[in-house]
């Protein structure tokens, strides 16, 4: 850990977006009775109590996921001992590194909490003498409850859908396809089930940009993410990676059939109608072959793909393999 954050004047975390904890200074670790050893590699929520947790899943994750960071968040941590830590928490999400550092400032000060108990003290005596109202009062609160926590449930799915979806074209967008190329991977790695990756490129979009505008160009990327929403199974993960690059992966298939339906892919977006003539797609394909095949490698594998099937004339299709 850099010595400066060593040496902060309060808490500090390191975790995934997932929650799981990387590192620690020593402030965190005192304002909790904490050791490292039960702290690093477990998750977050596990110095929460239940109450915390749920704030924690409605404030923390959504956020961050649409934001990529979250501020001032106020609830308690549970220490060592059982006790309760009451701190303001911040964190930032480092796409780069896939790391969330989190700052704690413990609330050291009580006046407003022990005033918030106290309030509620008077307004539970005042229920207990009007014990019918109170109840009446409690099952109208537990309903409106329960339609905030619906409402919350449909915000945070809408909030997901949000944080995975390409606002022009409507597929997934680049985060979604990683995480789901990471999921390939691994599945590979358990059942040797083969599946390819195909990256796509439009050929010469800048020059659609430059000369018919970028509402044209724009209509064309649209143009284009339906023919692939049609043309693919359901089950085949399509998204826009980027520009005017869009990436399949597909399930099952070996390098043969990688290349063919790759290949009918290209022809029928040659051949379909356009706002403009003649947009062609040059295609990169790769097929996993390595147990220790990793995100960046067969990425790697599709584009070096591509590029050779752009180089030498473009609306071709090229495997890694074949190159």
């Amino acid at each position: 850990m850099d010595k400066r954050w060593e040496s902060l004047p309060c808490g500090y975390l390191s975790m995934t977006p997932q929650g799981v904890i990387l590192d620690v200074n020593d402030k965190f670790l005192e304002m909790g009775n904490y050791t490292r050893a039960n702290l690093i590699s477990n998750h977050i929520e596990s110095i929460m109590s239940l109450a915390n947790k749920l704030l924690f899943h409605s404030c923390f994750y959504p956020f961050i996921q649409l934001n990529g960071y979250v501020d001032e968040i106020y609830f308690n941590l549970k220490g060592s001992n059982g006790t309760d830590i009451p701190v303001l928490f911040n964190g930032k999400y480092y796409e780069q590194t896939e790391v969330v550092d989190c700052i704690f400032v413990h609330m050291g000060k009580r006046i407003d909490y022990e005033q918030e108990i106290r309030n509620a003290k008077i307004l539970l005596e005042e229920a207990y003498r009007e014990k019918d109202a109170a109840l009446a009062k409690m099952e109208q609160l537990h309903l409106e409850l329960e339609q905030k926590q619906t409402e919350l449930l449909k915000l945070n799915d809408k909030l997901e859908t949000l944080s995975t979806t390409d606002g022009l074209t409507g597929l997934k967008n680049r985060r979604f396809f990683i995480e789901k190329l990471r999921e390939y991977l691994l599945q590979y790695t358990q059942t040797n089930s083969p599946f390819s990756l195909l990256i796509l490129d439009i050929d010469h979009f800048k020059s659609v940009n430059d000369t018919q505008g970028h509402l044209i160009g724009d209509k064309v990327l649209i143009r284009l993410a339906k023919i692939l929403t049609e043309f693919f199974p359901k089950e085949h993960i399509i998204a826009r990676y980027g520009g005017e690059e869009f990436v399949v992966i597909m399930p099952f298939t070996n390098e043969e059939k990688s290349l063919n339906e790759a290949e009918l892919l290209r022809s029928t977006i040659q051949t379909a109608k356009w706002e403009i003539p003649k947009i062609t797609v040059s295609i990169g394909v790769a097929t996993t072959s390595n147990p220790n095949e990793t995100t960046i490698s067969i990425l790697a594998q599709a584009d070096k793909a591509l590029y050779f099937s752009k180089d030498n004339g473009r609306n071709k299709v090229t495997h890694a393999t074949l190159k």
